[in-house]
């Protein structure tokens, strides 16, 4: 089936406008649903209320919706969502969005003084440039307030851990990790050395204590983010991994590559559960190895749980179901290379030259089963469902066997 468009953002554009440059490499939405950010190319960044863009392209339903945000916006500020056009002064490669809550304290052995102190009514908004630079903006004012500097090499992608601690996490092509603490005036806690090449991606599991990186050489890792320690390295891809996104209750994980293939581990056991193939038949690990014109740019998962959506160098978004071979719906888009769902998961965004365009999510109620399956899966790790006195039927259900 064709996914049903919902709206599109353009980038503006100006007769001597250089094509190269204006690639949008990240599209990031607000954990509260209340803002919108994506690379527009040449240094910008595009900052705009996601109520405001539901009203705009008028979403069958989207009242609703636009409405729900709105009221989510209004508990987080005092005033009226705005637009912001912030210039980053180089090249935007990655984008994450952190809020903070006050019960999380710092990880650091002086917390006496702060220059910072980030309230829960705060959002903030890193950026990751070409030139190793980390800048952390206020989302509301749009104003600069961190300068973190220690990457030798492009900041590739970045990763606020989801329980309001304020711990961000950056991936660079010189093939570290860094985590930086932003309640201690962004000091660099740990370096996460182990890649042997450049560093694509990273993504903190849904409870904070997992963190996945993918890079090239088919590279991807887990790390326990209390101990700052690699757990396991996840072997089955055949060319460079470029995305990564944990499934909302934690216990699938999804990696994009340059093989044509996405993959959905599990990544308590390191277990290839799924694969999606974006090139049929499927190519030879050699011919998947190199330039194969499908080669997969993004992921990301659903907050229900049960969809994927991809990019692809082959023109096409595609929707799937984790427990269908082929996806449900496609559209079309030339040269996408990121894509996020919106924090209810009802739109998909994906970048395109500077460019945003919407799709409508594969609506479905999810069943009883695996709503159940998801409560569980959220509190107990494989090894634990495992042991449970219960038929092998149940058990292969609640690790997404069948």
């Amino acid at each position: 089936a064709r996914a049903r468009t919902v709206g599109e953002l353009l980038a503006p554009t100006s007769p001597f406008d250089k094509k190269c440059g204006r690639e949008n490499w990240t599209v990031a939405f607000a954990p509260d649903g209340s803002y919108l950010a994506w690379s527009q190319g040449h240094r910008i960044v595009k900052l705009v209320p996601w109520a405001q863009c539901l009203n705009n392209f008028l979403l069958h339903g989207a009242k609703n919706g636009a409405a729900a945000s709105a009221r989510q916006g209004e508990g987080a500020q005092r005033s009226k969502p705005c637009e912001h056009v912030i210039d980053c002064g180089d090249i935007v490669w990655g984008l994450a969005f952190g809020s903070s809550v006050p019960e999380k304290q710092s990880r650091c052995v002086n917390i006496e003084w702060h220059r910072f102190k980030f309230g829960q009514d705060q959002l903030l908004l890193a950026t990751g440039l070409n030139n190793g630079r980390i800048k952390i903006w206020d989302v509301y004012t749009g104003k600069l307030l961190l300068n973190l500097m220690d990457h030798t090499e492009v900041v590739r992608d970045l990763t606020f851990a989801p329980d309001g601690s304020l711990i961000l996490v950056s991936a660079s092509r010189d093939k570290t990790l860094r985590v930086w603490d932003l309640k201690d005036d962004g000091n660099m806690m740990k370096v996460l050395r182990g890649h042997p090449n450049w560093v694509y991606g990273c993504a903190f599991s849904p409870d904070s204590s997992i963190l996945c990186s993918v890079g090239a050489s088919k590279a991807v890792f887990l790390w326990d983010m209390d101990k700052y320690s690699m757990l396991r390295k996840l072997e089955g891809h055949h060319n460079d991994v470029v995305a990564c996104e944990f499934s909302p209750d934690g216990a699938l994980l999804a990696t994009a590559s340059y093989d044509t293939r996405v993959c959905v581990w599990d990544p308590h056991t390191g277990v290839i559960l799924r694969e999606f193939g974006h090139l049929f038949p499927a190519p030879t690990p050699i011919f998947a190895g190199g330039a194969n014109d499908r080669w997969v740019r993004s992921v990301c998962f659903s907050h229900d749980g049960l969809h994927v959506a991809s990019l692809a160098d082959d023109k096409m978004v595609r929707f799937w179901r984790i427990d269908e071979e082929y996806p449900v719906q496609v559209a079309p888009l030339n040269n996408g290379l990121c894509c996020a769902f919106s924090t209810d998961g009802s739109v998909l965004a994906a970048g395109q030259d500077g460019s945003l365009y919407f799709w409508a999510t594969p609506s479905q109620v999810s069943s009883l089963q695996h709503l159940c399956r998801m409560a569980i899966r959220r509190v107990m790790p494989t090894s634990q469902v495992k042991n449970l006195p219960i038929p092998c039927k149940v058990l292969e259900f609640l690790c997404y066997q069948i």
